[in-house]
Protein backbone atom coordinates (compact mmCIF):
# COMPACT_ATOMS: atom_id res chain seq x y z
CA UNK A 1 0.00 0.00 0.00
CA UNK A 2 2.86 2.38 0.80
CA UNK A 3 4.48 1.87 -2.65
CA UNK A 4 1.16 2.65 -4.35
CA UNK A 5 0.85 5.89 -2.40
CA UNK A 6 4.44 6.83 -3.24
CA UNK A 7 3.90 6.14 -6.96
CA UNK A 8 0.68 8.16 -6.89
CA UNK A 9 2.49 11.07 -5.23
CA UNK A 10 5.22 10.99 -7.89
CA UNK A 11 2.64 11.02 -10.71
CA UNK A 12 0.70 13.85 -9.07
CA UNK A 13 3.86 15.95 -8.67
CA UNK A 14 4.80 15.42 -12.32
CA UNK A 15 1.32 16.43 -13.47
CA UNK A 16 1.32 19.49 -11.23
CA UNK A 17 4.69 20.60 -12.60
CA UNK A 18 3.64 20.29 -16.24
CA UNK A 19 0.31 21.99 -15.52
CA UNK A 20 2.16 24.84 -13.84
CA UNK A 21 4.49 25.25 -16.82
CA UNK A 22 1.52 25.22 -19.22
CA UNK A 23 0.28 28.46 -17.67
CA UNK A 24 3.59 30.30 -18.09
CA UNK A 25 4.14 32.98 -20.68
CA UNK A 26 5.85 31.40 -23.70
CA UNK A 27 8.86 33.73 -23.74
CA UNK A 28 9.59 32.98 -20.07
CA UNK A 29 9.40 29.21 -20.57
CA UNK A 30 11.44 29.44 -23.77
CA UNK A 31 14.20 31.30 -21.88
CA UNK A 32 14.26 28.60 -19.17
CA UNK A 33 14.47 25.81 -21.76
CA UNK A 34 17.17 27.71 -23.65
CA UNK A 35 19.27 27.97 -20.47
CA UNK A 36 19.03 24.19 -19.95
CA UNK A 37 20.01 23.48 -23.56
CA UNK A 38 23.01 25.82 -23.36
CA UNK A 39 24.05 24.20 -20.06
CA UNK A 40 24.32 20.93 -22.03
CA UNK A 41 26.70 22.63 -24.51
CA UNK A 42 24.39 22.30 -27.52
CA UNK A 43 25.68 24.88 -29.99
CA UNK A 44 23.30 24.77 -32.94
CA UNK A 45 19.58 24.46 -32.23
CA UNK A 46 16.24 26.11 -32.89
CA UNK A 47 13.50 26.78 -30.35
CA UNK A 48 10.23 28.00 -31.78
CA UNK A 49 6.91 28.98 -30.22
CA UNK A 50 4.00 27.67 -32.31
CA UNK A 51 0.26 27.20 -31.98
CA UNK A 52 -1.00 23.68 -31.24
CA UNK A 53 -2.20 23.37 -34.84
CA UNK A 54 1.32 23.96 -36.15
CA UNK A 55 2.81 20.96 -34.30
CA UNK A 56 3.55 18.22 -36.84
CA UNK A 57 5.84 16.04 -34.70
CA UNK A 58 5.00 15.63 -30.99
CA UNK A 59 8.56 14.38 -30.38
CA UNK A 60 9.84 17.90 -31.05
CA UNK A 61 7.65 19.48 -28.34
CA UNK A 62 9.69 20.48 -25.27
CA UNK A 63 7.17 22.74 -23.55
CA UNK A 64 3.59 23.94 -23.39
CA UNK A 65 2.67 27.52 -22.52
CA UNK A 66 -0.05 30.20 -22.61
CA UNK A 67 -2.49 27.89 -20.79
CA UNK A 68 -1.73 25.02 -23.17
CA UNK A 69 -2.65 26.93 -26.34
CA UNK A 70 0.93 27.05 -27.63
CA UNK A 71 3.91 24.70 -27.72
CA UNK A 72 7.65 25.19 -27.82
CA UNK A 73 9.39 22.96 -30.32
CA UNK A 74 13.09 22.09 -30.39
CA UNK A 75 15.30 21.07 -33.27
CA UNK A 76 18.99 20.21 -32.99
CA UNK A 77 20.64 21.66 -36.09
CA UNK A 78 23.87 19.68 -35.62
CA UNK A 79 22.18 16.49 -36.80
CA UNK A 80 21.78 17.39 -40.45
CA UNK A 81 22.64 14.54 -42.81
CA UNK A 82 25.85 14.86 -44.79
CA UNK A 83 25.68 14.52 -48.56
Amino acid sequence: LTMKRFALAVVCCALATSALAAGKPCEELKAEIEAKIQANNVSSYTLEIVSNEEVHDENMVVGSCESGTKKIIYQNNDRQPSR
